[in-house]
């Protein structure tokens, strides 16, 4: 296998620095003859070899992008996809997908070894070996390296990551039940393996996005939350006559908690102004109506609204749609949308309360941040038995597959946007004002934003609505 410092070496040999991301890459695929092919790819002139080198050396693209409906269409997610739950032993066949869907991305990065077979036969004792496994269980060393337990359908091993090694950042953030590779060497006895590689499924560096062929604008938003005493209707009617001024939008995106709910904490009927689920569905109803007829408006649930807590989430039943407009379209949480061939993944993002407390450093004030750890696990709810309930189902809705163009989320009603290779990443906030329990845990919303999204380049713009007069444009 290629080492950093030969990588690095061959590519000072022609005058060109290096990102690190190439590097990686370039250590993945074990391939000596990509170094030559990536230098040719590089501008006259260049001295610096960046991650879009990479992209135009192999262009990936994926072959659903071009079967779906040029305006819009539910790609994942539709209304009444998900059925119900029946029997606990569904779990053990929704694990089995979930392993065996990402093990065929690792297997593009890695060439595993079943564990049994490391076990049993001494033949891998003294070479470099790789595996692929499920995490079932993580913890500190006194040492204060980390230890990780991994299965694959043959068997279990233990593997110790040394804090000496390079890249032990990312074995810090490993997770109960997501699926990784490693690369590195057995003990003499078989028992441990010392890993010297973490391998995610992450994004492909040569991911390439689909942008639209043609002129489009879509709006995303979310948690919206009306019937709570703290959401910002002033700020809901500017933000409609804004909409009712660009007839150019030709899309509204909600990513859940349309209404709050009734009973969904204690005490929160004290803090309601509409107390009946009905009405605060049929208010909300009410406020789309007036927005313009021409727009797509795709409505997803969050853990605020009428259906089950465990993801994924049904789309809101027929009984509470009453008084909405035809152009209405109920999702599922998640949901994939194609806008114009461009893919969004829409998200409500009930995960982040357990992702937020196993990531060192992560924090609720960056919600891009917890995105970018999603999209390298390729999944959006990695651990499971924690605040995230998860239903079972044959095939695991919650793997990112295919990779979108851009990921979407709320729950955390903290604005964020980032790109991670390729892929736009937002959370646009919330237009509900902060809460007693958010006065209580300290946290400040950033209320009353909406991302414009141009499907033509997958750029964006934030358009704050809490003041008086024309929207700000924030950076």
């Amino acid at each position: 296998m290629l080492c950093e410092k030969e990588i690095v070496a061959r590519f000072l040999e022609t005058d060109l620095l290096v990102a690190p991301e190439v590097v990686q890459y370039i250590r993945d695929q074990d391939d000596p003859a990509l170094i030559d092919r990536i230098i040719a790819t590089v501008p006259s002139g260049a001295f610096f070899v960046s991650p879009e080198c990479i992209q135009a050396e192999k262009k990936e693209r994926d072959g659903m992008r071009f079967l779906a409906d040029p305006h819009l269409k539910v790609l994942q997610g539709k209304d009444g996809d998900c059925g119900c739950i029946q029997d606990f032993e569904e779990y053990v066949t929704y694990f089995r997908n979930r392993f065996t869907r990402l093990s065929s991305v690792l297997k593009g990065r890695v060439q595993p070894v079943p564990i049994e077979a490391l076990q049993r036969t001494g033949r891998y004792r003294d070479e470099d070996v790789s595996f692929i496994g499920m995490v079932s269980e993580v913890r500190s060393t006194a040492s204060g390296n980390k230890m990780a337990e991994l299965e694959d359908p043959t068997a279990t091993m233990r593997v110790l990551f040394n804090k000496s090694r390079e890249g032990f950042e990312e074995a810090e953030k490993l997770l109960p039940d997501e699926v990784v590779g490693v690369k590195g060497k057995l003990s003499s006895d078989g028992n441990i393996f010392f890993a010297d590689t973490l391998v995610r499924p992450d994004i492909p560096i040569s991911h390439a996005p689909i942008h639209s062929d043609q002129p489009g604008r879509a709006v995303l938003i979310s948690d919206v939350h009306v019937g709570s005493d703290t959401f910002l209707e002033d700020a809901w009617h500017r933000f409609a006559a804004w909409l009712g001024d660009h007839p150019e939008i030709g899309y509204l995106l909600v990513a859940g908690d349309l209404v709050d709910g009734i009973g969904v904490y204690p005490g929160q009927e004290q803090e309601l102004v509409i107390k009946n689920i009905y009405e605060q569905y049929r208010a909300f109803g009410r406020m789309l109506s007036t927005l313009p007829s021409h727009l797509r408006i795709v409505l997803a649930p969050g853990n605020h609204d009428v259906v089950r807590g465990a993801e994924p989430q049904p789309a809101i039943p027929e009984e509470f749609r009453e008084g909405y407009p035809d152009n209405c379209v109920w999702v599922e949480n998640p949901a994939l949308i194609s806008l114009q061939g461009v893919h969004v993944l829409m998200y409500h993002g009930r995960s982040y309360d357990d992702m937020i407390g196993m990531i060192p450093g992560a924090s609720y004030c960056h919600p891009e941040e917890i995105m970018e750890e999603m999209l390298k696990r390729r999944h959006l709810a990695p651990t499971f038995g924690l605040r995230t309930p998860i239903a079972p189902a044959e095939r695991d809705p919650l793997i990112i597959d295919p990779v979108p163009e851009v990921l979407f989320t709320g729950h955390v009603h903290i604005s964020g946007i980032k790109k991670y290779r390729g892929v736009l990443m937002v959370n646009a906030g919330t237009w509900q004002s902060q809460t007693a329990f958010q006065k209580q845990m300290n946290t400040v919303p950033t209320p009353a934003r909406a991302v414009v999204l141009d499907l033509r380049t997958v750029d964006h713009e934030m358009l704050d609505f809490s003041q008086p007069g024309e929207p700000v444009r924030l950076p």
